[in-house]
């Protein structure tokens, strides 16, 4: 038997070998969508490009073989071509790498070993190889990205050809890529789908080769996909299961998406249409494609296909704190107040711990120094839950605050301005405890910070609504992130990101998007509470002593000081 990590000089001879081949470039253009020539005057956007691999090595071994079959995951250009060369011409027809991405610690943790000496490769005619990967993720067929962190053995079969070179005859679907160059391989894409009440669109991040023409890979998943499984019971799609792209491209003219559907299209009413023309327009705006227009056509007619209206965003709130006794907007050394609820909040007798505003300013939900959570509007305060140990407050954009104790995460519930509370069934069903909690501006999902068999998780549910927006259940619970030391904040930034604020002696700052991989930075020495925002740039974090710091470039500045509490927004 032989065993072998990764061959570094294998690896730098494809890379002059690729030097040689490109000496002007890092790679290959990869992207571009179908378009109609370019108008006199304009230039083409910067073109992406993609690292390249080289093919076999004559003479190579069956372990160097297989090594550079999983290097070669790297070149999606011609449907994985270069990868391709690795297997034996039966092989090269039928496997399938699109089956699947597996996402490992880079080259330098993979084991190879091999059934065969060294003194025997030379002799024989058959081999087995066997790979010990150190996975981080997958993505799945659908493009739909899971962090899986664990081993995986993943197993190869090798014969020589006619030239007595060897070559793979037994090689698993999908490819293998490292998790730092996984990002330059693949880019994420989020769709789009309606909830429940067709007034809300909500992403669902999808990751895709970046070869790919972006409007024609997100529009055949859209038009032709389903939501993720997790997702799933919060949300619906407008396009008709029988309803699918005619052309295998969508076309691009003067920013204006060309996309051909079949028949069953030129059946459907004006609303459906109309549902239609706005969930993809929408996913091609989040996916980077420069489009003022989409148009639907049948059989070369065009159809009269126009948008609906969705429930609007408000305008950017800028940070809210309490500051001096006061509450509402800081603009310099100014609090600017909201007039529905800036005076009832500064009239609470008793300190107050958290601030949740609505995003229609009339309402904000509080928990004050007793630790119960408060509905405060302009000439009320209603106190909604008195239960021991609650977590800090969420409203959602219907008005509902969530409110759940650490202790008893299944306990959920949701309170409305009538101070009726309704239990949200099926909440975190396997959690021992729970820190955070924040519904998500679309209301259709929920994340939070659990504890799960004494592992602490970063955890996002669909949440199942009735007909009238009352929320009743949570859907199945995705894993995002394990986190290794207890959180204080969790916020939203924009729709498709979490921030997770840690505890410890020297705090950190984790942006974790819902489908793909995070990121770290540290925090502020003493950090005690975050806000979110529409952006990553707009998170604002407030340390124990009262000082409020914002990003400056990849550092913090401390933009004011003597705050005593960093309010969030709902859905931020």
């Amino acid at each position: 038997m032989s065993t072998r990590a990764s061959r570094r000089l294998l690896r730098a001879a494809a890379v002059a070998v690729v030097a040689l081949l490109l000496p002007a470039c890092a790679g290959l253009p990869t992207s571009g969508d179908v378009a109609v020539g370019l108008e006199l005057g304009e230039s083409p956007d910067d073109v992406d490009v993609l690292p390249v691999a080289s093919g076999p090595v004559a003479g190579a071994g069956p372990e160097e073989i297989v090594e550079g079959f999983l290097e070669a995951g790297i070149t999606t250009s011609d449907n994985w071509a270069t990868a391709r060369e690795f297997l034996a011409p039966s092989l090269q027809r039928s496997w399938r790498p699109s089956a699947g991405v597996s996402i490992d610690a880079g080259a330098e943790a993979r084991t190879l070993t091999s059934n065969l000496a060294d003194d025997q490769v030379e002799d024989a005619e058959e081999a087995e190889v066997e790979v010990l990967l150190e996975l981080v993720a997958s993505v799945d067929d659908s493009g739909e990205y899971n962090g899986a962190p664990g081993d995986s053995s993943v197993p190869f079969a090798l014969a020589r050809d006619e030239d007595g070179e060897w070559r793979i005859t037994q090689a698993p679907d999908g490819v293998v890529i490292d998790e730092a160059r996984f990002p330059n391989v693949f880019e994420g894409y989020s769709l789009q789908w309606f909830d429940a009440g067709w007034s809300r669109l909500v992403p669902d991040m999808r990751w895709f080769p970046r070869r790919q023409s972006p409007a024609t890979t997100v529009t055949q998943a859209l038009v032709s996909g389903t939501p993720a499984d997790w997702l799933d019971a919060a949300v619906q799609t407008a396009f008709p299961a029988d309803v699918q792209l005619a052309q295998d491209a969508v076309l691009i003219t003067a920013q204006v998406a060309e996309v051909a559907l079949t028949r069953p299209a030129a059946g459907l009413d004006k609303t459906t249409l109309a549902r239609m023309r706005t969930q993809l327009k929408a996913t091609l705006k989040t996916a980077g494609v420069n489009v003022t227009e989409v148009r639907f056509s049948v059989d070369g007619r065009a159809l009269d296909a126009g948008v609906v209206e969705l429930s609007g965003t408000t305008a950017e709130p800028g940070t809210l704190v309490l500051k001096g006794g006061a509450f509402g907007r800081i603009v310099g050394d100014e609090i600017a107040s909201i007039p529905a609820i800036s005076a009832q909040i500064q009239a609470v007798p008793q300190p107050i711990a958290a601030i949740d505003v609505a995003t229609d300013d009339a309402t904000a939900a509080l928990q004050l120094g007793d630790g119960h959570v408060y509905l405060v509007g302009e000439e009320t305060l209603d106190e909604l839950d008195a239960r021991p140990g609650l977590v800090q407050p969420s409203i959602d954009p219907y008005g509902y605050v969530w409110s759940v104790p650490a202790g008893e995460p299944q306990a959920v519930q949701a309170i409305g301005a009538d101070v009726v509370a309704h239990t949200i069934a099926t909440a975190w069903p396997s959690a021992s405890s729970i820190s955070d909690l924040r519904v998500a501006a679309d209301g259709a999902r929920v994340a939070a910070v659990i504890l799960v068999g004494g592992q602490r998780w970063v955890v996002v549910a669909s949440v199942v609504r009735d007909g009238s927006g009352v929320p009743t259940e949570l859907g199945e619970v995705r894993q995002l992130v394990q986190l290794s030391e207890p959180s204080t904040g969790l916020v939203w930034l924009g729709p498709d990101r979490l921030a997770v604020l840690t505890d410890s002696a020297t705090p950190r700052l984790i942006v974790q998007p819902v489908g793909g991989p995070g990121s770290a930075e540290t925090a502020p020495s003493d950090a005690s509470a975050v806000a979110g925002a529409r952006t990553p740039a707009g998170v604002r974090i407030l340390d124990a002593s009262g000082r409020l710091f914002a990003h400056a470039g990849s550092a913090w500045r401390e933009i004011s000081e003597g705050v005593s509490v960093l309010a969030t927004r709902a859905g931020e």
